[in-house]
């Protein structure tokens, strides 16, 4: 009989976490938690190495919509958002649009590699020690967070998106004045 009660009661654990976290971001009238909850909060920066070993931090795109990307070569959603992050910044840069690629703990080679195998044009930066993870209240990997022209975070989004999804949320910032 106990056996059941505690099947039952991580069943309905269960259903309430994923009921809660289904989209990443909260529905009507819940808490917003992970990077979602840092809407309207200035955009943490940290200076941390690019791919070619000179420092670089979030701080230095200011004036620029930036979408933060978190990533890492092992997660296969990173990979697999990858082309359509590159997509979007080449169509966008000319308009004052960085995708800012923040690799989460691995090293500057590791890194390298599958970027220059991948084609990867933007600012790929190195953080070893996931401050920006942190920071950005990431629940996982890959996580995004759109920051305005002034350094604020308009909106953070745990896990994959699609190059729609992307554009609908970057496109808002990136046309307002």
């Amino acid at each position: 009989m106990r056996t059941l009660f505690i099947l039952a009661g991580v069943v309905i654990v269960a259903v309430i976490v994923i009921a809660f976290y289904r989209e990443g971001v909260p529905r009507s009238g819940e808490v917003a938690l992970g990077p979602a909850m840092l809407a309207g909060a200035p955009a943490a920066s940290f200076t941390v190495k690019r791919l070619n070993g000179k420092d670089d931090s979030l701080a230095g795109y200011r004036g620029k919509v930036v979408l933060v990307n978190l990533w890492a070569t092992w997660c296969t959603p990173c990979r697999a958002e990858m082309p359509a992050l590159e997509q979007l910044y080449r169509e966008d840069r000319s308009k004052g649009f960085i995708v800012l690629g923040i690799d989460q703990g691995e090293s500057a080679k590791v890194a390298a590699e599958y970027a220059r195998a991948r084609g990867v044009s933007f600012p790929v930066l190195i953080d070893e020690a996931q401050q920006y993870g942190r920071a950005y209240a990431a629940r996982g990997i890959p996580t995004s967070v759109l920051v305005d022209r002034n350094g604020h975070v308009v909106k953070g989004v745990d896990g994959e998106m699609t190059l729609a999804q992307m554009r609908a949320l970057i496109t808002p910032v990136l046309t307002a004045k």
